[in-house]
């Protein structure tokens, strides 16, 4: 029995690959494409049941295969045959059906599973001809538009000789994130939209981040999207570090016991057909570099590690608690490990080899780390995504090697998925001259095989759009991240008792309001006092300083890295995007609400000391801060990151070390006395 795919399409009968074409590069109206018929789903737009119980067929559903029977059960015909294959009966186990494929699997087929390309125009063609089947999401679509785009892909590769299915991967997108990049984070505002993940870890709430995981993971199930790269779990012991933004912070005991919720909330006890396999990135630790220099770069590429033990101590137990949680892959490091810049970290008989702790390759080269480290050590049973670009550009370490001997050498070194590259030929070419034995693809294939079964793929890779873009939709989803918002803020001084302005301060409070930032300052002060009025219109809103009786000023900065690639600047100023003149001359007129957005630690003397109080924030909702502001909302929140004491306790930091465990007196301490240190956090009614 053939089962269409029932989807009726708008006048002008697009096909898949036009659709694919329409969606990739740009949004489209969520009218592009009607909802489906679930043929198993007659009472409309519910979720599909799904199970993995041994006594229960999961949900078949075929778009170009045959579906066969067999006993009264349906499998997928993927190849084609008219008989059921072990791959594709869904009674056996993951290991064996991804060994019987395996089987059946030519050198370009294995060699093209090992790909995950940046999904775009060329999709179709990189699903048929170079048989990738792992494609990043990176355009910033509606719910509605990736499950559509992504039913497209997959009746693409049903179509294929043996039928593998699409995974579909994405960097973060549930985070306020008002500079997004590619590679780090693309897409925002589409899905429940949470603090940025400072933010979650300055809630301090397990349960709440539990929740969070949980939430996302129906979001992007629904949606199509069955794997994330993500979490950054390492911990951020180097405060100049571009990428702490992007973590928990600096404590490991934190981010071990948030990585472990990460896991199980979007993947579950175990891999199902409701997953959302976790990426956990970037192993060992990438925050430990060189004066906090982009490890993206030649400059940067160092890992240094100079105080003893600190490999073990601070960087590693992230990583094991994901480990033990059952995290389906790590994403290595681009790092260089060094020797000259590090002390002992690792046991002698663990050494690459004598007289040398580490060989000095990137992450996805180096055997020690990857198999010596992360499995035989720390026993990590799943597989190893790389970092984009380390075939190319950040081959660190192996620059005078072909494409063909890096392939070789990662995949010895236990890397099995290559990011963001398109072409599998040289992978092919290790093997077809010698340098590598096919059969050593084998290993890497039966576990990225495995993972898609065990996500439920083979079965059913369908999703529905409309259902996609309710869940997404959700109020109460919603709801519970404006909780997050608001528990993230952190209250850091109140010494003045500025805070909060209450009902009955308003009648004689007037307020000027202000956002200090690189650019777009007055379009973003502007958008704020529109949020203001309309929130609460109880506040007296001034326009100039000579009217007002108190002010908020937002400051949001950004890091600088200098163009010599000598270091990164944290110091609040005009490098960093802070009009530091313009903050001390609101402060030294009226009594100011200083709140500032700690993307990452910043040195704040300049501007912290004439504040009437201090509030931090980490890429949060304007209406948490005005709640906050406003005593609706008591703040609770706790700091995940030290703040430094000046420059020179910037200069003077171990990179591998917390700023709460440094071995001088390296955080800022406040006129009351308080040290801005991890944990620190104040509330009103102290």
């Amino acid at each position: 029995m053939r089962r269409s795919s029932c989807r009726t399409l708008i006048p002008g009968s697009l096909t898949a690959a036009a659709l694919v074409l329409s969606l990739s590069m740009a949004s489209v109206s969520a009218a592009a494409v009607a909802p489906p018929h679930d043929e198993n789903n007659a009472g409309g737009n519910q979720p599909p049941s799904h199970s993995t119980a041994p006594n229960r067929a999961p949900v078949v559903e075929s778009h170009v295969k045959d579906v066969i029977k067999v006993k009264g059960r349906e499998f997928r015909d993927l190849n084609d045959n008219g008989s059921l294959d072990p791959y594709e009966d869904w009674r056996l186990s993951d290991e064996d059906r991804a060994a019987d494929l395996l089987s059946r699997m030519t050198l370009e087929e294995k060699a093209g599973l090992m790909q995950i390309a940046s999904l775009r125009a060329t999709a179709p063609q990189l699903i048929q001809d170079a048989s990738i089947t792992h494609l990043i999401i990176r355009d910033n679509l509606t719910a509605y538009e990736l499950a559509a785009r992504a039913n497209s892909l997959q009746e693409i590769a049903e179509g294929t000789r043996l039928g593998i299915p699409v995974v579909f991967t994405s960097n973060p997108r549930n985070h306020v994130n008002p500079d997004l990049e590619f590679g780090i984070s693309e897409a925002a505002g589409q899905f429940s939209t949470w603090p940025g993940t400072l933010g979650l870890a300055a809630t301090n709430d397990i349960e709440l981040i539990r929740d969070f995981a949980e939430i996302a993971q129906e979001e992007w199930r629904s949606s199509g999207i069955q794997k994330t790269y993500g979490y950054q779990i390492e911990t951020a012991t180097e405060p100049r570090w571009r990428r702490v933004n992007g973590t928990f912070g600096e404590s490991p005991e934190l981010n071990a016991a948030i990585a472990e919720q990460l896991v199980l909330g979007f993947q579950g006890a175990e891999l199902s057909n409701e997953s959302v396999a976790q990426t956990v990135k970037h192993f060992p630790g990438d925050g430990a570099v060189l004066r906090g220099l982009d490890p993206h770069n030649e400059a940067g590429k160092w890992a240094v590690y100079p105080t003893p033990g600190s490999l073990q101590d601070y960087q590693l137990p992230p990583f094991q608690a994901a480990i033990d949680a059952g995290a389906s892959s790590v994403m290595s490091y681009y790092n260089v490990p060094s020797n000259a810049m590090s002390a002992q970290q690792l046991d002698m008989e663990d050494w690459y080899a004598p007289g040398q702790q580490f060989e000095e390759v990137a992450g996805a080269y180096n055997e020690a780390i990857l198999t010596g480290l992360l499995r035989d050590r720390m026993g990590f049973t799943g597989y190893v995504n790389s970092d984009s670009g380390i075939l190319t550009s950040r081959a660190f370490g192996v620059e005078n090697l072909t494409t063909a001997e890096r392939f070789t050498k990662a995949v010895r070194a236990g890397t099995s998925l290559f990011s963001d590259n398109s072409d599998p030929s040289g992978l092919i070419e290790a093997v077809e001259t010698g340098l590598l034995a096919e059969a050593e693809l084998n290993p890497s294939v039966q576990l990225l095989l495995e993972e898609v079964f065990a996500l439920g793929l083979f079965e059913d890779p369908y999703v529905d759009p409309a259902l996609a873009q309710q869940v997404a939709d959700d109020p109460e989803s919603q709801a519970r991240a404006d909780e997050a918002h608001r528990k993230s803020i952190v209250l850091m001084r109140n010494d003045q008792q500025a805070l909060p302005i209450t009902d009955s301060d308003t009648a004689t409070t007037k307020l000027f309001v202000e956002v200090v930032t690189r650019q777009d300052g007055i379009e973003q002060t502007a958008a704020l006092k529109e949020l203001i009025a309309e929130h609460d219109p109880s506040l007296q809103l001034v326009d100039t300083l000579e009217e007002a009786t108190a002010a908020l000023v937002w400051v949001r900065p950004n890091v600088f890295e200098y163009p010599d690639n000598s270091t990164v600047e944290i110091e609040l100023g005009e490098l960093t995007g802070v009009d530091v003149e313009r903050v001390q001359h609101i402060e030294a007129t009226v009594p100011t609400i200083l709140a500032v957005n700690l993307g990452n630690p910043w040195v704040m003397n300049a501007i912290e000391p004439g504040a009437a109080a201090v509030v931090g924030t980490f890429n949060v909702k304007a209406e948490a801060l005005l709640e906050v502001v406003r005593g609706k909302f008591n703040p609770t929140g706790e700091l995940p990151i030290s703040i430094p004491a000046d420059q020179e306790a910037v200069e003077q930091n171990a990179s591998d070390v917390p700023g709460y465990a440094e071995s001088f007196d390296y955080s800022y301490v406040n006129a009351a006395g308080d040290a801005y240190t991890f944990g620190f956090g104040l509330t009103y009614t102290e």
